[in-house]
């Protein structure tokens, strides 16, 4: 008797297994594609590259003001670091010869990218490698605190405003400045009741593109030139003076260095700008004018006509009218006994608010600000002869959202360690 051997049937072994295999679902895909994203060599490397762009943005500080430094380095997508600043360095600690520059650049990814891409692989790691579990539940509100931080960071660039209000003693302020924005401004003064201001912003006075043209405008506008820093000279006959007209034909603008992010007294940066004015809808050249923050500082404005009116123009600190007003009453300064030391200083202001039915007396001090309309008023500093304050005027929409984060962190800090403690305790009984 011969033996027989069956042979399988491998058509339905396959059928059975094609039925009994599960069917990648989208889910499936979307892990698929996060997968990359939530990478721990991705975390590692932009950590790394976030480290070297603090680096270059610190080195960047010896010749540029930090706002500056803020805005390119780390408030931008790519920076393009200069290698400038590997010699800076290599001159300060290494002994390199001074008096050369290196001319060439390299490209790195900026503040913007780097957290957005580490928001992204974040997320991406809580969808793919974090299981939700009550053990995870530490790790998982101190992840929550970092990406409140990213929010936070974006809230405040974005909405947040910065202004000073300074104040004579007796008199009483309606705006506040920004003392890191400048703004062409063009008074009509014509109207004995309220005088009529069209400004030009920053932005487009540092384009220096085209004709600025605005029906509020009594002239077309051509920026020659904008000089983010400058200092005033007589001219010597040397120096290039576009200047046609005012001021500008007896003082020079000299361009200077952005006061840098390292210099220990913080001086405010005094641009100036020069423009063309020509007639409204023509190529007819009124003249070439000078304004500077200097002049205007010192009280000198630009005037010309236009329409049988007269003008005046002047570079000042951007402003932003109030609905409300502060008149200061007194300014005192306290300081210790027998010496220059400064105790405590603060203002007596009367806060007066017609459209909300507001008139109190307030006194701002070191430590006890004045909020009013989401605004908070800081004492923060004086001019020499005690008798002008000036106050620091924040609105920050998502003030709150840093100190959330902190409690949020610690309190996911508190759990983890509580569990990883309870675990702990809990092997040593069991031992």
């Amino acid at each position: 008797m011969n033996p027989t051997t069956a042979e399988p049937d491998t058509g339905a072994f396959a059928e059975r297994s094609a039925q009994t295999r599960p069917q990648p679902g989208i889910w499936d895909s979307i892990r698929a594609i996060l997968k990359p994203l939530a990478s721990l060599q991705v975390t590692v490397v932009l950590f790394a590259l976030s480290i070297l762009l603090v680096f270059f943005g610190t080195l960047a500080q010896v010749d540029f003001g930090i706002w500056t430094v803020v805005d390119k380095y780390f408030w931008s997508w790519i920076v393009m670091v200069p290698g400038d600043l590997f010699n800076k360095f290599g001159q300060v600690f290494l002994g390199f010869p001074k008096g050369v520059q290196w001319g060439w650049s390299f490209p790195l990814p900026g503040g913007k990218l780097l957290g957005g891409a580490m928001l992204v692989n974040l997320l991406a790691a809580h969808l793919v490698r974090f299981k939700l579990s009550w053990k995870r539940s530490g790790i998982m509100l101190i992840h929550s605190g970092l990406i409140l931080l990213f929010v936070g960071e974006f809230v405040t660039r974005e909405y947040a405003v910065e202004q000073r209000m300074s104040i004579l003693e007796g008199s009483t302020a309606t705006y506040t400045e920004d003392n890191r924005t400048v703004e062409l401004a063009v008074v009509d003064q014509s109207d004995p009741a309220e005088d009529q201001v069209t400004v030009v912003p920053q932005s487009m006075l540092r384009s220096e593109k085209g004709r600025i043209t605005h029906p509020d405008l009594p002239v077309d506008l051509q920026i020659v030139e904008f000089l983010a820093n400058a200092s005033l000279v007589n001219p010597d006959g040397k120096l290039p003076n576009p200047a046609t007209a005012g001021t500008g034909k007896d003082k020079v603008a000299v361009r200077q260095r952005e006061v840098s992010g390292v210099d220990p007294n913080q001086k405010v940066d005094l641009p100036a700008v020069y423009v063309t004015l020509y007639k409204k809808g023509t190529d007819v050249v009124i003249g070439t004018y000078l304004t500077s923050l200097e002049l205007t500082l010192t009280g000198l404005t630009e005037e010309f006509e236009a329409g049988g009116k007269k003008y005046e123009m002047s570079l000042r600190f951007k402003r932003y009218p109030k609905k409300y007003s502060l008149q200061l009453l007194k300014f005192r300064f306290d300081r210790y006994p027998g010496t220059e030391k400064p105790k405590n200083f603060s203002s007596q202001v009367i806060l007066r608010d017609p459209e909300q039915g507001v008139q109190r007396e307030v006194t701002i001090e070191m430590n006890v600000p004045l909020r009013h309309r989401g605004e908070t008023f800081y004492q923060s500093s004086f001019d020499k002869a005690e008798t002008t304050t000036y106050l620091q005027v924040v609105n920050n929409p998502g003030w709150l959202i840093p100190y959330t984060s902190c409690v949020v962190v610690t309190l996911g800090m508190l759990i983890h360690f509580g569990i990883s403690l309870i675990r702990f305790l809990n092997r040593r009984i069991l031992a």
